[in-house]
């Protein structure tokens, strides 16, 4: 009898997996085991969620989207269904394991989320975000009261009413506060008044939400009403505990990270442990442990390279490989065959129907009430609208919990899949901040042009993608700056491609312009942060140049916007743009990658001044050379064109540095000459440059080809990129954007150490409109100009306000 028995229990209860095999020559399956089961787990999730992610990505889709899709794909609603796939891959046995390490995963995540809110801000929420973020709570959550009513009385008989009660009203009203930061940063709204309303009242919606899942979570204990009131009590009095004890040491923590210097170690494991303890306390209390990680996030100074620091150690090991199990975890719980037959189906619309009417009627009557503009009340309705990840951590507890069963279970996630789903292509319809490409006040000076007052400020906006194309694009800036009358500004733009990483949300945060890229300003907590602002802060101190430290953070096939934006705002005439490869060691030019060669020709496309393209092969060397140290050749090969005429003029420019020796290279072509061309010749022939003129007649391409090589070695070539020439250079070009000489000075065939810098000279002609497909609009935002006394060389003070 014992021996039935105990056969009997250990076929009920199988032995817990090993944690690693002897592997399969061994004759062992690792798949029974539970190391290696996990590493194929999370391979596999994260190959999903990933293909998924780059399939909606054309459609803006925010990535917890994917998440989500590619957990219910795993689950028992599609891929689970063949047995043999579910039984492997994720047994019963495994699902221990696997929820332990989501659920290790969601404790740090929550801690990031705490991370990006800032207590203060909220404090300073105004009255409206404040109304707006009560009607979002308050309509659904009553909303959500009714539905459980409906629910309760024919999919989940038998729960009790009053948790039951709670969890509908918080799923219904809450709004996912990252998920939102996501998709107001992917659509550019962040900074706007429209984004900063919806992240201030999200975040009240946020902390709101988190106090009423506290208490739905000590209303569904088994234990009675005086459980229930200890839990409260206890949850409140760690809350206030960790505000009068942990704020002090993780304030000290942030003070003794001085920017500049690397955080401790030390500080980083205390606070990471902390973040354990945190977890192990509200576990233990009873209201789950992922509230004492946001607790202790929460609590972390803002200031400072602290909480940066903090996030950029932990976002790509949790939010990559440990979180997306949590989606999983719920997606092995979420089988769509339980919603069958037409009562199902239609609980399922009148939950989707009272969740969105909840919040988009909610949080647009009350807007419009507050005199918000109707269209952005009715997108912020929708913003609000937003679900996620904490939706479901609110179902995922609420089922843990047998609050909610497997048919309500998978209601309440696919109406937080399609609520989440339909945001971001409703509010690009609805809120279109974008203005007409030009602005009211169009601006004459968008070429280099000889023909301006010599006392006019040249404006240049030079973009780069990283450090390594600094010291190349100072000494170019060096170059430019002429002579003491003529006055240089330069933009140095920051190229960040956005994602959904919590450190660039982080960032994007600290956007000060609405929607445009935002000035890096020198600061007492920042300034030595970006070495790339040390690098122009230099340069400027030692130059009569101001520089403009500047940061775009976009989505690489958008970004263009935020150049062409930032060129018609601020009146430039000439941007510089990185060519999208860079030199290796051993010479050779490496791709970037297809991102940055389309952003170049988009910009090219659109662009509302000149443009060039800077071929970096080390101008001046690896490091920033002083104005007295400058000696540079540089050659303008003048083929003929309007191009090649701004070539010249930028040449001539150059030219008044004294540490600048030019020449100009001009190719005589029959049949191909041009008054304006014989015009602009004359001209640098009557100034007094330190440059020289040679005329080259070449016919053929052996000919030009040998010219150019036979030239001589020079820092810097200049050319047009439509150059009237009459023959082909290269017989395939894999960068057409460059032209015909540019794509030659940059081919394997002419193999040389100068840096190439490619110009195209505006056309007022040309309207952007019609070179531009839909996919590439650009958005303008209504932002006042920077008036031109303000940037001016003789403003010191402005670098101290700014």
């Amino acid at each position: 009898m014992a021996a039935a028995g105990n056969a009997t229990a250990a076929t009920v209860c199988p032995a817990p997996m090993k944690a690693t095999s002897d592997g399969a020559w061994q004759g062992e399956n690792p798949l029974h085991y539970a190391l290696p089961l996990a590493i194929v787990q999370i391979c596999l999730v994260v190959v999903v969620t990933r293909g998924l992610a780059f399939l909606l990505r054309p459609i803006r889709q925010p990535r917890v989207i994917a998440e989500i899709i590619g957990g219910i794909l795993l689950g028992p609603s599609a891929l689970g269904r063949n047995k043999t796939f579910l039984n492997n891959v994720f047994p019963t046995r495994s699902l221990t394991v696997l929820d332990t390490l989501a659920s290790f995963g969601l404790l740090f995540f929550l801690f990031l989320v705490g991370l990006e809110l800032d207590l203060r801000a909220l404090r300073r929420t105004g009255r409206t975000a404040l109304a707006v973020a009560v009607a979002g709570i308050s309509l659904p959550f009553v909303l959500g009261i009714g539905t459980s009513v409906v629910l309760r009385s024919t999919v989940n008989p038998g729960v009790r009413p009053g948790p039951f009660l709670v969890f509908m009203g918080v799923s219904l009203s809450i709004t996912a506060f990252p998920v939102l930061a996501r998709i107001l940063a992917e659509l550019k709204l962040l900074t706007t008044d429209l984004g900063r309303m919806a992240m201030s009242a999200a975040a009240v919606n946020d902390v709101a939400a988190w106090i009423l899942l506290a208490l739905a979570i000590a209303l569904s204990g088994s234990g009675s009403p005086l459980k229930t009131l200890w839990v409260l009590l206890s949850a409140a009095a760690f809350v206030i505990g960790a505000t009068i004890f942990l704020r002090p040491a993780l304030s000290f923590a942030a003070r003794r990270s001085p920017a500049g210097e690397p955080v401790r170690e030390s500080f980083i494991c205390a606070t990471l442990t902390v973040v354990l303890a945190a977890g192990f306390i509200t576990d233990a209390i009873g209201i789950h442990a992922l509230f004492g990680g946001f607790v202790v996030g929460v609590l972390v100074p803002k200031e400072g390279p602290f909480a940066t620091v903090l996030i950029e150690k932990l976002e790509d090991l949790i939010s990559s490989l440990l979180l997306p199990l949590y989606f999983v975890s719920s997606g092995l719980k979420t089988n769509v065959a339980t919603i069958s037959g037409a009562r199902s189906w239609g609980l399922l619309v009148l939950v989707i129907t009272n969740a969105c009417f909840g919040k988009i009627v909610g949080t647009s009557l009350v807007s419009f009430l507050i005199r918000v503009p109707a269209r952005e009340a009715l997108a912020l309705g929708f913003l609000m609208n937003t679900k996620g990840l904490v939706e479901l951590i609110v179902l995922n507890i609420g089922r843990d919990r047998k609050v909610l069963n497997d048919e309500c279970f998978a209601i309440l996630v696919l109406m937080a899949l399609f609520t989440t789903f339909i945001t971001t292509p409703i509010v690009m319809a609805v809120y279109k901040p974008a203005r007409r490409r030009h602005s009211t006040t169009p601006y004459k000076h968008r070429t280099i042009g000889r023909d301006d007052n010599l006392l006019h400020e040249l404006r240049i906006l030079a973009c780069f993608h990283g450090s390594r194309n600094i010291p190349t694009l100072i000494n170019l800036i060096e170059s430019s700056r002429g002579t003491r009358r003529r006055r240089l500004t330069v933009y140095a733009m920051h190229l960040m491609e956005f994602s959904e990483r919590s450190s660039a949300i982080f960032m994007v945060n600290k956007a000060r312009r609405n929607g445009l890229p935002f000035w890096r300003r020198p600061s007492s907590s920042d300034a030595d942060e970006d070495h790339v602002v040390v690098a122009f802060e230099a340069y400027r101190q030692l130059s009569r140049v101001a520089i403009r430290p500047m940061t775009a953070i976009s989505d690489m096939n958008t970004i263009h916007e935020d150049i062409i934006a930032s060129a018609e705002q601020k009146r430039i005439a000439l941007i510089i743009l990185p060519f999208h490869k860079f030199q290796r060691i051993d010479g050779v030019l490496e791709s970037n990658g297809a991102a940055h060669h389309n952003l170049n020709k988009r910009v090219l496309r659109a662009a509302p001044c000149s443009v060039a393209v800077l071929v970096d092969r080390g101008l001046g060397g690896a490091a920033l050379v002083s104005s007295s140290d400058v000696s540079y050749t540089m050659a303008v090969l003048f083929f003929g064109g309007p191009d090649d005429r701004e070539a010249l003029d930028y040449g001539m420019r150059m030219a008044e540095h004294p540490g600048i020796s030019l020449v100009i290279l001009r190719f005589l072509q029959q049949d191909l000459a041009d008054a304006d061309d014989e015009e602009s010749v004359a001209y640098f022939q009557s100034k007094k440059t330190s440059g020289r003129y040679e005329e080259v007649a070449a016919v053929g391409t052996v000919q030009v080809a040998a010219a150019i090589k036979a030239a001589g070695r020079f820092n810097l070539f200049i050319v047009g990129r439509r150059a009237r020439i009459a023959v082909a250079l290269v017989e395939r070009t894999d960068c057409p954007e460059l032209g015909p000489v540019g794509s030659y000075l940059v081919s394997p065939e002419f193999s040389t150490a100068a840096s190439v810098l490619v110009m195209q000279r505006y056309d007022p002609k040309v309207e952007a409109e019609d070179l531009l497909g839909e996919d590439c609009a650009v958005q303008v935002y209504d932002v006042p100009d920077t008036p031109l006394s303000a940037i001016t060389p003789e403003a010191s003070n402005f670098y101290l306000a700014a």
